[in-house]
């Protein structure tokens, strides 16, 4: 799965009237991965809103990641899920959604890290990088150092997440991580042309290029 630039929604910015349209333009610009993450929705409507980024996604043959929730993951036959450290254990979803279905993990320090080490995910993410208002009660902030020594101690491949933006996504591309998760930088604006810019930078650091 191509990790580079993961672009996670956000009620903020987006709900049903407008998601098929932004997801659309984020992917068009150079994301690479769709995460659906609502917080503060009922089930039903994030059934629907997911409905809408399945189709999205399907159509430009992207990954789709559904946030925490494994029933409404399978209810609109996402790519996988996205879990916490609280959440449902892993070998929990493995044991409903089979060995084929993407399962990432969060982690927040270096402990975590070794832990999901002996878990059967597909790749974690680490963070948050950098101070951030996503989250009511973010985690603490671990850093760019912290980043790098996750990426050497991480048997899978991590997906850096927390604050990143255009301004810092250079210190954050030297840690070598396998992608780069972001929801503001994306989706706060023209998801294209920020998504672009963000996909410009990491392409020049990876040595790859846009499609």
């Amino acid at each position: 799965m191509d990790l580079r630039l993961y672009a996670i929604t956000d009620e903020r910015f987006m709900d049903e009237t407008n998601i098929a349209d932004k997801v659309a333009a984020a992917i068009e610009g150079g994301v690479s991965v769709v995460q659906y993450r609502a917080k503060n929705k009922d089930s039903v409507v994030m059934y629907r809103e997911a409905l809408i980024v399945r189709e999205i996604t399907r159509k430009y043959g992207v990954p789709f990641i559904v946030n925490d929730r494994l029933d409404i993951a399978l209810a609109v036959s996402a790519d996988g899920v996205h879990v916490g450290q609280s959440d449902l254990p892993v070998s929990v979803i493995r044991r409903i959604a089979g060995k084929y279905f993407v399962v990432g993990l969060s982690t927040h320090d270096l402990f975590q890290v070794g832990n999901a080490n002996k878990e059967e995910v597909d790749y974690i993410g680490f963070g948050p990088v950098f101070p951030t208002n996503t989250k009511k009660n973010p985690d603490p902030v671990v850093g760019v150092g912290s980043l790098r020594e996750a990426v050497k101690k991480s048997v899978h491949p991590v997906v850096a997440i927390g604050g990143i933006n255009s301004d810092n996504i250079d210190s954050v591309l030297m840690c070598k991580s396998a992608g780069i998760a972001v929801v503001r930088a994306v989706f706060d604006g023209d998801p294209f042309l920020n998504a672009r810019k963000l996909r410009e930078k990491i392409d020049a650091e990876m040595g790859r290029s846009l499609p």
